[in-house]
């Protein structure tokens, strides 16, 4: 036994000892404290050891605390005697660890391995507590020894694993990207004090960032970067993308790749920000993810790992995106021409004709059917044929507008279905009559001119049917009746009631 209990920072006899704890308990109480205390040093050098130990009386006041424990609350040990939970901790939390410590000491029964996150010296950590009685030799409890383990890096990589795999079910399930994306984020940000994360979308066939997932920034700033081209000196995410590599930029105001961004940066706070590039399997770019802080600095070695998970799940769940967007579109659009096919086509018509229904408005269906596409395959060969088909496909959408429907139906058959206004059956007939001149404009193929026309037959809705099928097999009637009549021409069809 050394000459003074050591008490934290600075050895303090026993005589001082006794006189601190006479202030808060009696005589015997204090010899029982010495003697476990005395107890505790003679069993290991009790300030080297990295958890925090400490006694508290039976009003939950600091008698005595180990080097670790002083050390987390930025205090010297004899500082910490005489205080509480209330000195040291916001009032929430000091009231539920005081409650918890006074049933402990009245109920004898101690607290295991309790979890708890507390501030302590301006930093947030996550705490694993056990606590006793500390009894006299009546077996009365006159306080309670404490020991804490600091275990937030443990907390930390747990609640990664965890949010890790739970992003990966998620897109394994088939959630849509934007939710998956704002999860990340959340993830990510709820790790990091003082930070913002973003995520931004190469656009698939054009060097365009599109906003991914960013709820920390201000939605004046996404309208203002959604689009954005990338470059050699567009801020940290579009040279990222550009450079396919990290951009850490530690001041934005004095950095030449954020020069013409700096009214970005005072408008909205900004003063660093470290973007990498998210890759795909085929070592192509997907997009970017960002950190944004609002003090000038380098990222640390925990934004440094958590930026490589992100871009890791990012790029998972961009690139299963893409694929399941190419299935789709691979299921139900033409391979040739790229038009809807039959089964897009009958999920969307069956949409616009409830639309119809509900705002009253008219629907027209026209039914189109190339006049001599059999002697163009004949004459020029199926790969002219197929040629031919493009073209004209690529005329017939642009003679309509985003809210109509075109389809190729098969073949040299294709059909528009035009979502009206009320009463403009006129009008639309006006505009089928130019699709079938721009239809009948000549074709080059290899140096040879093809000339192909079509024949049309139109359906009302609801004059003519009130499904989608009725109002096709109308306008294909129609169609008919148009080949009958010389072909190259417009058909309407016979109204119902005059059909008998």
């Amino acid at each position: 036994m050394s000459d003074g209990v050591h008490l934290g920072l600075a050895p303090v006899s026993p005589e001082e000892l006794r006189d601190r704890l006479l202030r808060v308990s009696t005589q015997g109480e204090v010899q029982d404290a010495l003697v476990v205390l005395r107890e505790l040093e003679a069993l290991a050098l009790i300030d080297q050891f990295p958890e925090m130990i400490y006694v508290k009386d039976r009003r939950s006041r600091f008698v005595f605390a180990n080097a670790s424990t002083a050390q987390a609350h930025g205090l010297a040990a004899p500082d910490l005697f005489g205080r509480t939970d209330f000195d040291l901790f916001d009032a929430r939390l000091a009231d539920e660890l005081f409650l918890a410590e006074q049933e402990m000491m009245s109920s004898g029964e101690p607290i295991v391995d309790l979890h708890h996150r507390v501030q302590c010296d301006g930093r947030s950590i996550w705490l694993q507590s056990t606590k006793t009685p500390l009894r006299d030799r009546h077996g009365q409890a006159i306080g309670m020894i404490g020991i804490s383990r600091d275990i937030t890096e443990r907390k930390r990589q747990d609640d990664m694993r965890r949010g890790h795999a739970r992003l990966l079910d998620m897109i394994a399930r088939g959630q849509p990207l934007d939710k998956v994306l704002h999860a990340l984020v959340a993830i990510v940000e709820e790790e990091l004090d003082g930070i913002t994360a973003s995520v931004l979308i190469l656009e698939d066939g054009s060097d365009r960032l599109r906003h991914g997932a960013a709820p920390g920034l201000p939605q004046a700033y996404l309208d203002l970067i959604d689009g954005v081209c990338i470059g050699p000196r567009t801020g940290s995410c579009g040279t990222a993308a550009w450079r396919r590599a990290p951009v850490m930029v530690s001041d934005v105001l004095n950095d030449p790749l954020w020069e013409d961004y700096h009214e970005f940066a005072l408008r909205f706070g900004f003063r660093s920000c470290w973007s990498t590039p998210i890759m795909g399997a085929e070592d192509n770019v997907l997009g970017t993810f960002a950190l944004y802080s609002d003090s000038v600095r380098e990222p640390t070695e925990m934004e440094r790992e958590l930026t490589a998970m992100a871009t890791d799940i990012a790029g998972i769940a961009i690139a299963r995106a893409r694929y399941e967007e190419r299935i789709y579109h691979i299921a139900h659009h033409d391979s040739l021409t790229g038009l809807p096919n039959r089964t897009l086509f009958w999920a969307q018509f069956s949409r616009v004709l409830a639309g119809a229904r509900r705002e009253a408005r008219s629907i027209t269906v026209a039914y189109i059917d190339l006049d001599n596409f059999k002697e163009i395959n004949d004459r020029f060969g199926h790969a002219a044929g197929d040629e031919v088909l493009k073209v004209l496909s690529a005329r017939m959408s642009k003679c309509i507008r985003s809210s109509d429907l075109l389809v190729r139906l098969g073949g040299d058959e294709f059909g528009i279905v035009f979502n009206n206004p009320i009463r403009e059956n006129d009008g639309v007939v006006r505009r089928l009559e130019d699709v079938r001149a721009a239809v009948s404009r000549p074709v080059l193929v290899e140096g040879s001119e093809i000339l192909a026309t079509c024949s049309m037959g139109i359906a009302f809705f609801p004059e003519d049917g009130d499904t989608p099928e009725d109002l096709l097999a109308r306008a294909d009637r129609a169609m008919y009746a148009a080949k009958d009549s010389g072909r190259d021409c417009l058909q309407v069809a016979t109204p119902l009631r005059d059909a008998g």
